[in-house]
């Protein structure tokens, strides 16, 4: 079996690296799978795409479009365009994507018009936010997907509802917990620990890149004015994302406790994660982090594709007002963290059930 497997962005690295350990090991034990990683260049960033292949020890990419940024509808088909070039000049058996970037969707159009098979991993969440970009990429992979592998029973239930084949779905867990399952004995402090006086529980971690946080230079000023607020004695952590940085420009804001940094590594990362005090964001990946890190998360969207980390996990979902952050982060600082675990199946082993499943079945096809 030949899998070409597609990444694109950030959280497809986090998301590829334990698909890739469980082929390896698969084909070392005498299986007959073989594996070709197509990057798209999606992202291109330093921080954000070759660190995560050093450090989370994904092979050299056999191919990458380097496709770069751009509009929705110019990055999407400039990545149809260049892979449907790469499926022709190296035919495969199955076009493996993961989560719900632009790659995610282009790969697999592409993949299904040349009657390719397309494997899903991530498959079923929602939102319910056809304003999202990732909510479209969704909603149209997975209407053309052979093989759909879920993160919880919530996003397979989904899947049934929109006419999913039963027999096509699996629950398998989170391919994100796998890598952190791997990787958390190597986590490392960043190179500014010492610098910005960090020390275990006494700081919170900032993350903001969505539009309705961000694209606004004013209302972006008065969130970062009222999260420097409300952090109290503690320090804020704040990684900012090229795209933020952007809108942010050389404005001058007079911060308490807000510290700029740059993109981190996933190592790095992880360990300003692990040992934080709370984690305010509006990335929905985190919040899978932080709920088996158990550590508080307040997510800055109306909505979540992820539901089982408010239900279970550390998250809470805040809306995206200063107001509404504050008055559920008080509530936290009066009442502590409530009761919490970790998922059905994030158990750091989704990987290769993955690829013990996709074997299995093409042993019958």
């Amino acid at each position: 079996m030949k899998i070409t497997i597609v990444a694109g962005a950030r959280p497809n690295f986090i998301k590829i690296a334990p698909i890739i350990k469980a082929i390896e090991s698969r084909k070392n034990a005498g299986a007959d799978v073989s594996f070709r990683l197509v990057h798209t260049g999606q992202h291109y960033d330093k921080n954000l795409s070759d660190t995560f292949f050093e450090e989370l020890k994904i092979p050299h990419p056999d191919a990458n479009l380097e496709v770069k940024s751009g509009s929705q509808a110019v990055q999407t088909a400039a990545i149809m365009v260049a892979f449907e070039q790469e499926l022709l000049q190296n035919p495969t058996d199955l076009v493996l994507v993961v989560g719900d970037v632009n790659s995610t969707m282009a790969c697999a159009i592409v993949a299904k018009k040349l009657n390719v098979k397309v494997t899903h991993v991530e498959a079923g969440i929602r939102s319910g936010d056809w304003t999202m970009p990732e909510e479209i990429n969704r909603i149209v992979t997975d209407s053309i997907t052979d093989y759909f592998f879920t993160t919880s029973t919530s996003a397979s239930e989904n899947l049934l509802k929109y006419g999913a084949n039963q027999d096509n779905v699996h629950f398998v867990g989170n391919v994100m917990i796998d890598t952190l399952t791997q990787n958390l004995p190597r986590v490392k402090q960043p190179d500014f620990w010492q610098e910005f006086g960090l020390e275990t529980g006494n700081y919170i971690v900032l993350t903001l890149h969505r539009p309705s946080n961000v694209d606004e230079e004013k209302s972006l000023q008065n969130l970062l004015l009222g999260i420097d607020k409300l952090a109290g004695d503690k320090k804020v952590v704040f990684p900012v994302h090229p795209r933020t940085k952007a809108i942010l420009g050389d404005a001058k804001l007079d911060f308490k406790n807000i510290l700029y940094a740059e993109p981190q590594g996933y190592l790095a990362f992880m360990y300003l994660i692990k040992n934080s005090f709370a984690v305010i964001t509006d990335s929905g990946g985190i919040s899978e982090e932080t709920t088996v890190l158990g550590i508080p998360c307040f997510t800055m969207r109306e909505n979540t594709e992820r539901p089982e980390t408010q239900s279970i996990g550390t998250n809470t979902l805040v809306g995206i007002s200063v107001e509404n952050l504050t008055k559920h982060f008080t509530e936290f600082l009066q009442n502590g963290l409530r009761e919490h675990g970790i998922p059905e199946l994030w158990d750091g082993k989704a990987s290769e059930r993955i690829i013990d499943i996709l074997l299995s079945e093409w042993k019958k096809s």
